[in-house]
């Protein structure tokens, strides 16, 4: 997909008797648009779905004006309106139909309203449904705390079987859509607002199980960043602490943990999480489990709830996740490596 970028004639007028300005030439800019999470995700599922008809689509009124499945493929489009239960439910029918339905809606409202339909499709019938979960985190800041979905991770994790992504950028969004599709299993897709980021680099055009940003050393700290905004300050906090090495998670369920931590362990014993998530029930705590160990210090939203309005990154300032959080955390754990170094040197002496 391209952009073009047309620059305007300017609009005054050329002198009496000069000669007629040359019309400006338009200017094509090649590089590719990155699409937020969520528009990727409609974007990609509307593409896939011109080969593949099975592909139905279902919004709780979130479509909006102009979206580009119903603009498509008005015939296996779906407004459920504010329904969610029901909208999980209508998919778990289309799915046991031979369909391959994806249904969206605020993460608050897909996780926590509809919970139980949830835990009866995607886990307790294995039912073949995606659920993408916009405004996740606390992305949808103004919107204060009844939008705010801090918890999504710790229940969809205990439910068995569920396949669990929080893809950064438009290529890692398609290529969770496109495996979803694939596979058929039950997926909830996790994003935020409108943010929009280049992915990391993809192997061969594919999600490893770990994608390494930066491997370094093994006496090295490693941040491992999950979702938008943890990969986001994760960056950030790369640029700012170059020898920090820095490993990027996309699929959060169990099974794909448990064999992330495995190539984790490989390579390092000291590591910073960070994720828009309370720490309670998420990255961080099932990483602690999986690597006994290990050092695993969480970056989180803290336990509070957010009293003030503000953007997105404010809100999450004001709780306790943000780059300053993210560099002490990294400080903090490389100062406990140079303690264990010290205190090892005092023992062989």
């Amino acid at each position: 997909m391209t952009t073009t970028d047309e620059r305007a004639v300017p609009l005054t007028a050329p002198a009496p008797g000069a000669p007629a300005a040359e019309p400006t030439p338009l200017l094509t800019d090649d590089r590719p648009v990155t699409l937020s999470g969520r528009d990727a995700y409609r974007d990609e599922l509307t593409r896939l779905a011109a080969s593949d008809d099975t592909i139905v689509c279902l919004e709780a009124d979130l479509g909006g004006k102009g979206h580009p499945f119903q603009a498509a493929h008005p015939e296996r489009f779906f407004n459920l309106g504010i329904a969610e239960g029901a909208m999980v439910d209508m998919a778990a029918g289309l799915a046991a139909g031979g369909h391959k339905p994806f249904v969206s809606t605020f993460a608050p409202f897909a996780a926590l309203r509809a919970a139980e339909s949830l835990k009866l499709t995607l886990g307790y019938l294995a039912a073949g449904v995606t659920v993408v979960a916009p405004y996740a985190g606390v992305s949808g800041a103004w919107f204060g705390t009844t939008h705010h979905c801090l918890e999504d991770l710790a229940i969809l994790r205990s439910v068995p079987g569920v396949t669990i992504a929080a893809p950064y950028g438009d290529a890692e969004m398609r290529a969770v859509v496109r495996e979803a599709v694939r596979s058929g299993r039950p997926h909830y897709i996790r994003t935020g607002r409108n943010a929009s980021y280049a992915s990391l680099p993809l192997p061969d055009g594919e999600l490893p199980l770990v994608n390494w940003e930066f491997r370094g050393g093994p006496d090295d700290v490693c941040l491992v960043s999950v979702g938008e905004e943890g990969t986001r300050l994760a960056l950030a906090a790369r640029r700012a602490a170059p020898g920090t090495a820095h490993a990027h998670l996309v699929y959060l369920d169990h099974e794909n943990l448990s064999r992330a931590a495995t190539e984790l362990a490989r390579h390092h014993c000291r590591f910073v999480v960070v994720e828009e998530h309370r720490g309670q029930g998420g990255v961080a705590e099932a990483l602690a489990l999986l690597l006994p160990e290990a050092r695993v210090t969480s970056v989180s939203a803290d336990r509070s709830w957010p009293a003030h309005g503000g953007d997105h990154e404010e809100v999450m300032a004001a709780l306790g996740l943000d780059l300053p959080a993210v560099l002490a955390a990294v400080e903090k754990a490389g100062a406990h490596v140079e303690q264990a170094g010290a205190r090892a040197h005092v023992r062989a002496g």
